[in-house]
């Protein structure tokens, strides 16, 4: 429901508190950071490994130095997680452009975004969204005002697997995933996060609000099944090609045309988010599935294109560009059957899988750079070698030949008669099969293992980008495909005529009568079936030792009665005296020796004070005396 139909009411206040926050000015923002960057070069001097910084016991890390941190934030502590994320990218670019103190940097960026993490989590709560999500500016080295960002945005551009897969970030993002933070839009394109129970939605009724449409697990589940009926409708449009290739059925199908107006809604869609990604945040969260979009989308619209003009030419130019259309069609398959694959992502083997195989198309990018220079190189040669008889074959004809060998088919009786061009066709199959794609194995098992090696870290730093995706861009009304097609044609040109209060109420209006039944259902299930709120269903849920470790009856508990009639205890030793055994597992080996040093030097010059207390009334005695 919009603001004007809503009151808040008490709740508690924790859950209702709005998490918006005081934005400080970019020079301001831009002084943290540089006071913490700083403070980060006195920390580390010198090389650390990572590993010792990232360590939960780390010696660098130490509680004593997160307190600095907080203190060196002075009023503006929600703001030093992202300047932190924001020093720990400038350590990064200095490290990639200063090879000699590169480890020096790259552990000082660890550094930070450790540094981020603890202090998240240390504070209270209701702070810990605001410094996840409000968005801040900073100054960057031109002098130009940067664009607005979060912690959490940032941590995602970056690829912080460390700041994102603390349970603090994960709750937020959880939180946003559910619905339970919804968008709250403001002037200047800015977005705040409002607690949703804050609304004042009680009942049923309640929940039947159209803007419930832009939670991003909603979301999820409408792309789902419009997804599922494109592919039926692909599937059947593409099924008889030849059918449609005859003369007498020309026309569109109902198939076809159920594929295209989705395709035409995808494209839309697609458009819509990267242009709203570039203006208002940045292309660093364009990612790879962004790419496999904009590639099908272009397939898509080409076969449009085609078959339209197929339609409306006489034979036999028809009957090419019908065949045409269905080639391009063809092409998409592959690629629609690729997009099946983030459907499922919510699966963590799926999902790591896909971090895999992207992670592999990307370190790929270096094995065909090699191969495009070579590929040149070899191909200027063979066909000079070609042309020195006075009579040439077309290039593509050597393209082919070269392509052939790469994928493990070499012709080689076509240099029959010419050595020098067998030579050279040698060397290029002991360049492609014996060297390149070795290396590229070896990229392939490098990206495998980073990715395998923490694999929890990698899926939770890639679910919250997805989730963060659906809402980064500042879109007040999400209309899901195929509507927004409707909303591209009827209702944004309204935005420029009418008044603000106005617009919204049509789009209210709109969303409403499009989408009442399956508003009906998310409101089924907010107001009945969630197992937040339903005390059975979230019994039925969860473990039935959930959340009691801290119970006395858990750590001291008492025996049956009949074993307690024989005088039998399980308790002879308080809860509190069995732990005082265990090692000090929060701090590493040194914290602890040295904090026994320190606390035996306090003992020492305790015993000495007591000492100098007893000698003086017998000094004072012999000097009587």
């Amino acid at each position: 429901m919009s603001e004007s139909d809503t009151q808040p009411v008490p709740e508690d206040a924790e859950q209702t508190a709005l998490t918006r926050t005081y934005r400080p000015s970019p020079d301001t923002v831009t002084s943290l950071i540089r006071r913490v960057r700083t403070l980060t070069l006195k920390l580390l001097p010198l090389e650390v490994p990572e590993d010792t910084i990232a360590d939960p016991t780390s010696r660098v890390i130490t509680p004593q130095v997160i307190d600095t941190y907080m203190v060196a934030a002075g009023d503006f502590i929600e703001v030093l997680p992202y300047c932190l994320l924001r020093a720990r990218k400038e350590f990064l670019w200095d490290a990639n452009h200063n090879p000699a103190d590169y480890e020096e940097n790259t552990g000082r960026a660890a550094a930070c975004e450790v540094l981020a993490r603890r202090i998240v989590h240390q504070s209270p709560s209701e702070r810990v969204t605001p410094m996840m999500c409000t968005r801040f500016r900073h100054r960057e080295v031109d002098g130009d005002i940067s664009e607005k960002a979060s912690a959490l945005e940032m941590a995602i551009d970056s690829h912080c697997t460390i700041f994102l897969s603390s349970s603090e970030a994960q709750a937020v993002v959880d939180d946003l995933w559910r619905g339970n933070l919804i968008q709250k839009h403001v002037d200047d394109n800015e977005v705040d996060f409002v607690v949703y129970r804050e609304q004042g939605y009680d009942g049923f009724w309640s929940h039947v609000d159209p803007f419930r449409l832009s939670v991003p697990r909603y979301q999820n589940i409408f792309r789902v099944i419009i997804w599922a009926l494109f592919l039926v409708a692909y599937s059947q449009a593409v099924r008889e090609p030849l059918d449609k290739l005859d003369p007498d059925h020309g026309d569109l199908d109902i198939w076809e045309i159920v594929m295209y107006v989705l395709a035409l809604a995808f494209i839309f869609e697609d458009i819509n988010r990267i242009f709203k990604l570039l203006m208002f945040t940045s292309w660093r969260s364009l990612g790879f599935w962004t790419i496999i979009s904009f590639v099908t989308d272009s397939l898509l619209l080409a076969a449009f294109v085609l078959r339209v003009s197929g339609m409306s030419s006489s034979p036999p130019q028809d009957y090419t560009l019908r065949t045409i259309s269905f080639q391009c069609l063809s092409f998409v398959a592959p690629l629609i059957c690729l997009k099946l694959v983030p459907i499922f992502d919510s699966y963590k083997f799926v999902g790591i899988m896909q971090i895999c195989v992207a992670r592999m198309l990307q370190e790929s990018g270096i094995f065909f750079a090699l191969l495009a220079l070579l590929g040149v190189g070899f191909l200027q040669g063979l066909y000079a070698l070609d042309a020195a008889d006075g009579n040439t074959d077309h290039p593509t004809a050597l393209v082919h030949v070269l392509v052939q060998a790469l994928l493990q088919a070499p012709d080689y009786s076509r240099f029959d008669n010419s050595p020098a061009g067998q030579i050279l066709y040698y060397l290029w199959n002991v360049a492609t099969v014996v060297i390149l794609l070795n290396v590229l194995i070896s990229l392939f098992s490098s990206a495998y293992e980073d990715v395998v090696e923490d694999a929890s870290a990698e899926y939770l730093t890639y679910f919250a980008s997805k989730v963060v995706g659906m809402i980064r861009a500042p879109d007040e009304f999400t209309y899901p495909a195929p509507s927004n097609i409707i909303e591209s044609f009827l209702i944004a040109p309204l935005e420029y005529i009418v008044s603000k209060k106005t617009y919204t109420k049509i789009n209210r209006s709109v969303m409403l009568v499009l989408f009442f039944f399956p508003l009906c259902i998310i409101a089924l299930y907010e107001a009945d079936l969630d197992p937040s709120k339903n005390k059975w269903v979230k019994d039925w849920l969860s473990h039935p030792d959930e959340g009691l470790e801290d119970n006395p009856q858990f750590q001291n508990p008492e025996v049956a009665p009949e074993d307690a009639d024989r005088g039998l205890v399980i308790s002879k030793v308080p809860f509190d005296e069995l732990v005082k055994q265990f090692p000090d597992t929060t701090h590493s080996g040194e914290a602890v020796v040295l904090r026994e040093i320190a606390d035996l030097r306090a003992q020492i010059a305790e015993l000495k004070a007591l000492l100098l207390e007893k000698n003086k009334p017998v000094e004072s005695t012999l000097k009587d005396s």
